[in-house]
């Protein structure tokens, strides 16, 4: 992952998938394309590159929880499987 992109690793979700990633904390959101796998940690969903990270206020703590959110191409959101 490029560090300041707007990218994702999930395990799951098709390469290119737009997610949008909401930081419960603050509410911050950002939206991130999927183009690696991860994370491989125990209770962990996404990886974000530094630069969506920061985005969303989460780069001092380094984890957060989040809610996804796949974006289809009209805009649309529908909550994403995690799995």
């Amino acid at each position: 992952m490029r560090p300041g992109a707007h990218t994702a690793a999930h395990r799951t979700l098709p390469f290119g998938t737009l997610v949008e990633v909401q930081n419960l904390r603050n509410g911050r959101t950002v939206v991130v394309r999927i183009n690696d796998r991860g994370p491989f940690a125990k209770g962990r969903v996404i990886d974000l590159a530094r630069g969506a990270a920061n985005e969303i206020g989460m780069v001092g703590s380094g984890t957060a929880s989040v809610r996804l959110s796949v974006v289809d191409d009209k805009g649309t959101r529908a909550p994403a499987m995690c799995g």
